[in-house]
Protein backbone atom coordinates (compact mmCIF):
# COMPACT_ATOMS: atom_id res chain seq x y z
CA UNK A 1 0.00 0.00 0.00
CA UNK A 2 1.23 3.57 -0.63
CA UNK A 3 -0.11 4.72 2.84
CA UNK A 4 2.86 2.61 4.67
CA UNK A 5 0.60 0.25 6.04
CA UNK A 6 -0.04 -3.30 4.88
CA UNK A 7 -3.14 -3.82 2.36
CA UNK A 8 -5.18 -5.28 5.55
CA UNK A 9 -5.68 -5.43 8.77
CA UNK A 10 -6.92 -8.37 10.70
CA UNK A 11 -9.53 -7.97 13.86
CA UNK A 12 -8.70 -10.16 16.11
CA UNK A 13 -12.97 -10.89 16.92
CA UNK A 14 -15.33 -13.01 15.66
CA UNK A 15 -17.94 -10.98 16.73
CA UNK A 16 -19.60 -9.45 14.02
CA UNK A 17 -21.09 -6.26 15.65
CA UNK A 18 -17.52 -4.73 17.28
CA UNK A 19 -16.12 -6.18 13.47
CA UNK A 20 -19.04 -3.11 12.04
CA UNK A 21 -18.14 -0.56 14.72
CA UNK A 22 -14.08 -1.28 13.49
CA UNK A 23 -14.47 -1.08 10.40
CA UNK A 24 -16.64 2.16 10.38
CA UNK A 25 -13.83 3.65 12.44
CA UNK A 26 -10.95 2.94 10.74
CA UNK A 27 -12.41 3.33 7.05
CA UNK A 28 -10.29 6.08 6.01
CA UNK A 29 -6.75 4.26 6.36
CA UNK A 30 -7.86 2.83 3.31
CA UNK A 31 -6.93 -0.34 4.57
CA UNK A 32 -9.52 -3.66 4.09
CA UNK A 33 -10.38 -4.91 7.89
CA UNK A 34 -10.94 -8.88 8.07
CA UNK A 35 -12.19 -11.20 10.94
CA UNK A 36 -9.63 -13.75 12.07
CA UNK A 37 -12.10 -15.96 10.63
CA UNK A 38 -11.63 -14.43 7.22
CA UNK A 39 -7.78 -14.20 7.83
CA UNK A 40 -8.16 -17.76 8.00
CA UNK A 41 -7.22 -18.02 11.38
CA UNK A 42 -9.12 -20.38 13.95
CA UNK A 43 -8.34 -20.93 17.24
CA UNK A 44 -9.40 -20.59 21.05
CA UNK A 45 -7.14 -17.95 22.86
CA UNK A 46 -6.68 -17.80 26.56
CA UNK A 47 -6.89 -14.29 27.65
CA UNK A 48 -5.58 -14.94 31.39
CA UNK A 49 -3.86 -10.83 31.65
CA UNK A 50 -4.59 -9.20 34.72
CA UNK A 51 -5.74 -5.79 32.65
CA UNK A 52 -7.08 -4.74 29.61
CA UNK A 53 -4.19 -4.25 27.79
CA UNK A 54 -2.54 -7.39 28.84
CA UNK A 55 -5.33 -9.25 27.51
CA UNK A 56 -5.51 -7.21 24.14
CA UNK A 57 -2.24 -7.73 23.11
CA UNK A 58 -2.73 -11.58 24.35
CA UNK A 59 -4.96 -11.86 21.53
CA UNK A 60 -3.38 -9.87 18.99
CA UNK A 61 -0.20 -11.46 19.32
CA UNK A 62 -1.60 -14.96 19.14
CA UNK A 63 -3.48 -14.40 15.43
CA UNK A 64 -0.05 -12.57 14.22
CA UNK A 65 1.84 -15.81 15.31
CA UNK A 66 -0.08 -17.72 12.90
CA UNK A 67 -1.10 -15.37 10.32
CA UNK A 68 1.65 -12.21 10.23
CA UNK A 69 0.94 -8.83 8.92
CA UNK A 70 -0.67 -5.99 11.14
CA UNK A 71 -3.23 -7.26 13.28
CA UNK A 72 -5.40 -5.42 15.73
CA UNK A 73 -7.48 -6.77 18.98
CA UNK A 74 -9.53 -5.13 21.90
CA UNK A 75 -10.06 -6.15 25.20
CA UNK A 76 -13.24 -4.30 26.60
CA UNK A 77 -15.41 -4.27 29.69
CA UNK A 78 -17.84 -2.90 32.03
CA UNK A 79 -16.74 -1.80 35.50
CA UNK A 80 -19.68 -1.15 37.99
CA UNK A 81 -18.60 0.85 40.91
CA UNK A 82 -20.98 -0.46 43.55
CA UNK A 83 -20.33 -4.15 42.08
CA UNK A 84 -16.03 -3.56 43.20
CA UNK A 85 -15.98 -2.63 39.39
CA UNK A 86 -16.97 -6.51 38.69
CA UNK A 87 -17.11 -7.46 35.72
CA UNK A 88 -14.13 -5.75 34.56
CA UNK A 89 -11.72 -7.97 32.73
CA UNK A 90 -14.10 -10.97 32.63
CA UNK A 91 -17.21 -9.23 31.42
CA UNK A 92 -16.73 -11.98 28.49
CA UNK A 93 -16.48 -14.82 30.98
CA UNK A 94 -18.58 -13.43 33.91
CA UNK A 95 -21.19 -15.35 35.01
CA UNK A 96 -20.42 -18.08 32.70
CA UNK A 97 -19.13 -17.52 28.51
CA UNK A 98 -21.67 -19.18 26.71
CA UNK A 99 -24.22 -17.24 29.26
CA UNK A 100 -26.43 -14.88 27.14
CA UNK A 101 -25.91 -10.96 27.92
CA UNK A 102 -29.79 -10.97 28.15
CA UNK A 103 -29.19 -12.85 31.20
CA UNK A 104 -26.34 -11.26 32.22
CA UNK A 105 -27.99 -7.93 32.17
CA UNK A 106 -31.06 -9.20 34.07
CA UNK A 107 -28.61 -10.81 36.85
CA UNK A 108 -26.92 -7.19 37.11
CA UNK A 109 -30.47 -5.12 37.17
CA UNK A 110 -31.46 -7.68 40.14
CA UNK A 111 -28.13 -7.13 41.93
CA UNK A 112 -28.62 -3.43 41.65
CA UNK A 113 -32.31 -2.97 41.83
CA UNK A 114 -32.08 -1.35 45.89
CA UNK A 115 -29.49 0.81 44.52
CA UNK A 116 -30.00 4.73 44.34
CA UNK A 117 -28.73 6.91 41.36
CA UNK A 118 -25.88 7.76 42.93
CA UNK A 119 -24.53 4.49 43.30
CA UNK A 120 -24.93 3.35 39.68
CA UNK A 121 -21.94 4.37 38.51
CA UNK A 122 -20.29 2.78 36.01
CA UNK A 123 -17.87 3.08 32.90
CA UNK A 124 -16.96 0.38 29.76
CA UNK A 125 -13.15 0.60 29.45
CA UNK A 126 -11.07 -0.54 26.38
CA UNK A 127 -7.81 -1.00 25.05
CA UNK A 128 -6.77 -1.76 21.61
CA UNK A 129 -3.44 -3.48 21.06
CA UNK A 130 -1.94 -3.67 17.83
CA UNK A 131 1.02 -5.59 16.80
CA UNK A 132 2.80 -4.84 13.63
CA UNK A 133 4.43 -6.54 10.49
CA UNK A 134 7.89 -6.50 12.24
CA UNK A 135 6.32 -7.63 15.58
CA UNK A 136 6.55 -4.25 17.67
CA UNK A 137 3.13 -3.64 19.43
CA UNK A 138 1.24 -0.56 20.34
CA UNK A 139 -1.45 -0.05 22.73
CA UNK A 140 -4.53 2.50 22.94
CA UNK A 141 -6.92 2.93 25.62
CA UNK A 142 -10.28 4.72 26.62
CA UNK A 143 -13.26 5.01 28.46
CA UNK A 144 -16.71 5.98 28.81
CA UNK A 145 -18.41 7.09 32.19
CA UNK A 146 -22.31 6.25 32.88
CA UNK A 147 -24.56 4.57 35.11
CA UNK A 148 -26.67 1.56 35.48
CA UNK A 149 -30.08 2.19 33.79
CA UNK A 150 -33.46 0.94 35.59
CA UNK A 151 -33.75 -1.67 33.46
CA UNK A 152 -32.05 -3.07 29.90
CA UNK A 153 -33.32 -1.04 26.62
CA UNK A 154 -32.79 -0.70 22.97
CA UNK A 155 -32.06 -3.42 20.06
CA UNK A 156 -28.98 -1.51 19.24
CA UNK A 157 -25.42 -2.39 20.16
CA UNK A 158 -24.49 -5.83 22.08
CA UNK A 159 -23.11 -7.21 24.99
CA UNK A 160 -23.99 -4.89 27.80
CA UNK A 161 -24.86 -1.97 26.09
CA UNK A 162 -28.78 -1.99 26.78
CA UNK A 163 -28.30 -1.46 30.87
CA UNK A 164 -25.42 0.85 30.37
CA UNK A 165 -27.36 4.57 30.67
CA UNK A 166 -25.88 7.44 28.89
CA UNK A 167 -25.90 10.59 30.18
CA UNK A 168 -25.06 12.79 27.53
CA UNK A 169 -28.21 11.63 25.34
CA UNK A 170 -30.44 10.51 28.04
CA UNK A 171 -30.49 6.81 26.89
CA UNK A 172 -28.43 3.57 27.09
CA UNK A 173 -25.84 2.73 24.79
CA UNK A 174 -28.37 0.14 22.78
CA UNK A 175 -30.25 3.02 22.06
CA UNK A 176 -27.82 5.21 20.42
CA UNK A 177 -27.57 5.46 16.42
CA UNK A 178 -24.10 3.57 15.49
CA UNK A 179 -22.89 7.10 14.88
CA UNK A 180 -23.75 8.41 18.32
CA UNK A 181 -22.42 5.44 19.86
CA UNK A 182 -19.02 5.67 17.85
CA UNK A 183 -18.22 9.14 18.56
CA UNK A 184 -18.75 8.31 22.20
CA UNK A 185 -18.33 5.07 23.48
CA UNK A 186 -14.99 3.49 24.83
CA UNK A 187 -14.25 1.42 21.36
CA UNK A 188 -14.49 4.51 19.44
CA UNK A 189 -12.10 6.96 21.38
CA UNK A 190 -9.57 3.43 21.94
CA UNK A 191 -9.98 3.30 17.98
CA UNK A 192 -9.52 6.39 17.17
CA UNK A 193 -6.09 6.45 18.93
CA UNK A 194 -4.85 3.68 17.72
CA UNK A 195 -5.46 5.11 14.40
CA UNK A 196 -3.46 8.07 14.51
CA UNK A 197 -0.38 5.68 16.11
CA UNK A 198 -0.94 3.92 12.88
CA UNK A 199 -1.02 6.82 10.70
CA UNK A 200 2.02 8.11 12.49
CA UNK A 201 3.55 4.52 11.90
CA UNK A 202 3.09 4.46 8.53
CA UNK A 203 4.65 7.82 7.53
CA UNK A 204 7.52 6.61 9.35
CA UNK A 205 7.66 3.28 7.35
CA UNK A 206 6.92 5.82 4.08
CA UNK A 207 9.75 8.09 5.05
CA UNK A 208 12.07 5.09 4.80
CA UNK A 209 10.88 3.55 2.10
CA UNK A 210 10.25 0.00 3.17
CA UNK A 211 8.16 -2.69 2.74
CA UNK A 212 4.66 -2.21 4.73
CA UNK A 213 4.03 -6.01 4.54
CA UNK A 214 6.96 -7.06 5.60
CA UNK A 215 7.96 -9.72 8.51
CA UNK A 216 10.02 -9.06 11.53
CA UNK A 217 13.21 -7.93 11.10
CA UNK A 218 16.12 -5.92 12.88
CA UNK A 219 16.07 -2.33 13.74
CA UNK A 220 17.67 -0.06 15.39
CA UNK A 221 14.47 2.79 16.33
CA UNK A 222 11.77 2.00 18.53
CA UNK A 223 7.95 3.30 19.36
CA UNK A 224 7.15 4.49 22.56
CA UNK A 225 3.20 3.46 22.46
CA UNK A 226 2.25 2.84 25.90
Amino acid sequence: MGNGLPGKIVFATGNKGKLREVEMILKDLGQQIVSMKEAGVETEIVEDGKTFEENALIKARAVHALCGGLVLADDSGLEIDYLNREPGVYSARYLGEDTPYEIKNGIILQKMADVGREARSARFVCVIGAVLPDGRELAAGASVEGSIAREAAGEGGFGYDPIFFVEEFGKTMAQLTPEEKNRISHRGKALREMKELLKKEAQAVSARGENPEKEPGNHNYEVNDR
